[in-house]
């Protein structure tokens, strides 16, 4: 069976997971599936995306089905091989997939998008309490991709976590403001843009 990745392609999740299989040079059929759908819950258990099916095998979590079309398939590594190199890496792809999702994903994006009044006016209490923490955020960032990429002089798995984010986070004024205003993460951003994998799965 040829690799199925399965959830929405405006996922930043699933994104990441189809910029890797990109990255890869693995073929494979994405089918768009809502969290919470019927055929989302039948591989996980909390309904969220991205699930993914290849030749029996059924996944859930990000980070899993990374690192199984990392090791898998052909291609090259997303994440070194060597243990010391490989380190930092996995560091930042627990830190993009935690604590930056968190903040700029589920606290400010998200509720941009989908937490609004019956007015349709969007309810800030969160992304007012977000917003306060974006200046140590984008300058952790800064620093982490000052080497070129996230942590690396390469680009590495580590970059497909965190470019889905700054890309969804730039679409709303204060995300746009604080990275309008960052050279460095700016540079960062437009060059991992132009790479195939980064422009195949736009949303």
């Amino acid at each position: 069976m040829a690799l199925e990745i399965i959830g929405i392609s405006q996922s930043n999740f699933v994104r990441t997971v189809r910029m890797a299989a990109e990255e890869k040079g693995v073929p494979y059929k994405h089918i768009s599936a809502m969290p919470h759908s019927d055929e989302v819950k039948a591989i996980s258990p909390f309904g969220q995306v991205p699930v993914m099916r290849h030749d029996g095998l059924e996944l859930a979590e990000s980070q899993a089905i990374a690192r199984y079309i990392d090791t898998a398939f052909d291609g090259p590594a997303l994440i070194p091989t060597d243990p010391k190199a490989a380190a930092p890496i996995n560091q930042w792809i627990s830190t993009a997939a935690g604590s930056v999702d968190q903040l700029l994903m589920r606290n400010y994006v998200v509720e941009y998008a989908f937490h609004k009044d019956d007015d349709g006016n969007v309810v800030r209490t969160k992304i007012d309490k977000a917003i306060k923490r974006f200046p140590r955020m984008f300058s952790m960032l800064e620093k982490a991709v000052a080497p070129g990429y996230l942590g690396s002089a390469s680009f590495t798995m580590a970059d497909c976590f965190l470019i889905p984010i700054l890309n969804a986070t730039q679409m709303f004024p204060e995300g746009k403001e604080h990275f309008g205003n960052s050279e460095i993460l700016k540079a960062y951003f437009d060059q991992v843009a132009e790479r195939t994998s980064f422009k195949n799965t736009a949303p």
